[in-house]
């Protein structure tokens, strides 16, 4: 996030919106203003749940020095996000073609923006995440590079995208840009790639190796300190989990790449045990295809480094600078050839970076007239 947002003294209610409970919140220079207020969610009785939405946001802007002005926030789809209807969510069933947005907007008397928590997130890591970190260590590097393209993954509970377009969040004619989750499984081909990219997909593979009831697997936090040798469990069956899941979420990476062609940020509840997988997503990236000749070539055009890892990160940043005669002149031009893609883990954490995202995608549509689209200030 720019300077300049960072010190932005308006203020945007938000809210964090999951199957269970709403957890109402208000930001002003990215952060936090005011301690938030969690309430039911009541998601399978919509006069109750739209009634604690409108309570929640009340409760908030009573504890605020001055006047929001917007509310935005995620909300799980199916959605008309541009239109602020939800269609019908699986974890909120009451909530079926409801124009939760404009009911808002009469309320409370402010523009509202809903959107897909996965854009979201990539906005926020666009904003003030990965995205600007990475340019400010290729500029300290002295490199020529820059990105202005990033697209996000957060794998949890399932399997989401956001795609952020040159500085702008991409959401698509019908709210559904960055819907990775329905990509194909790599392995099978009748299967949605998120059943083996989420929660349940490792704990279903450490149950199948380990040779107990998949009910019975633990979680992945424990799985994940099973993989680190921190606590007792089959060690190689937690490592298979997530060298599969790595595996199968790197096939989807790559297929997005080829189309979007940017830096990769990796988000949610999986994501702390990114050091069991994220080199299999990084090995997935980088593999071949097999020509009818028999001959190997690259799955990708730009070669995919691990940005948490030292020697990927020290590589990526140093790229391979060079100088190049114009032909007919003098001139040099300074270019560099290493064409790349890097993957890491989100520094802001999911749920900030998704606030953070919220709150810049509404300043930004401010600023912009109400304009669709609208870039972040990263």
């Amino acid at each position: 996030m720019r300077p300049d947002e960072s010190a932005d003294p308006r203020v945007v209610l938000t809210l964090d919106a999951g199957g269970t409970s709403f957890r109402f919140s208000a930001l002003r220079g990215g952060r936090p203003l005011v301690e938030g207020v969690s309430m039911p969610s009541c998601g399978d009785d919509l006069e109750r749940s739209l009634a604690t939405i409108v309570d929640g946001f009340s409760r908030v802007r009573e504890q605020l020095p001055t006047p929001p002005v917007a509310i935005s926030f995620a909300f799980p789809g199916p959605a008309d996000y541009a239109a602020g209807i939800i269609v019908g969510p699986r974890n909120l069933p009451a909530y079926r073609n409801v124009p939760l947005g404009p009911m808002l907007e009469d309320r409370f008397d402010l523009p509202t923006f809903i959107n897909n928590d996965g854009d979201l997130f990539a906005y926020g890591e666009a904003a003030a995440g990965l995205l600007p970190e990475i340019n400010r260590a290729l500029a300290a590097a002295g490199s020529p590079k820059r990105f202005r393209n990033l697209f996000g993954v957060t794998i949890g509970t399932g399997f989401g995208g956001g795609i952020v377009r040159d500085g702008v969040l991409h959401v698509g004619d019908n709210s559904g840009a960055g819907e990775v989750w329905l990509f194909r499984h790599k392995g099978l081909a009748e299967v949605n790639v998120e059943e083996g990219a989420s929660i349940r997909a490792v704990r279903r593979v450490y149950a199948e190796i380990a040779g107990i009831a998949p009910d019975s697997a633990p979680d992945p936090r424990q799985i994940h300190a099973i993989a680190e040798g921190r606590a007792d469990g089959h060690r190689d069956a937690a490592r298979e989990a997530f060298r599969r899941l790595g595996e199968v979420v790197g096939d989807a990476i790559a297929t997005a790449s080829t189309l979007l062609d940017g830096l990769v940020v990796v988000g949610g509840g999986i994501a702390g045990a990114h050091a069991q997988f994220l080199p299999a997503v990084v090995a997935e990236m980088n593999a071949t295809y097999r020509a009818p000749s028999g001959d190997r070539f690259r799955r990708l055009v730009p070669c995919a480094f691990n940005l948490e890892d030292p020697a990927d990160r020290a590589a990526f940043l140093a790229g391979e600078p060079r100088e190049v005669r114009v032909p007919g002149s003098g001139r040099r031009v300074r270019f560099d050839a290493l064409s790349r893609i890097g993957v890491g883990v989100s520094r802001l954490g999911t749920s900030e970076a998704t606030a953070i995202g919220a709150y810049a995608f509404a300043l930004s549509r401010l600023d912009a007239g109400g304009e669709d689209e609208a870039a972040p200030r990263a």
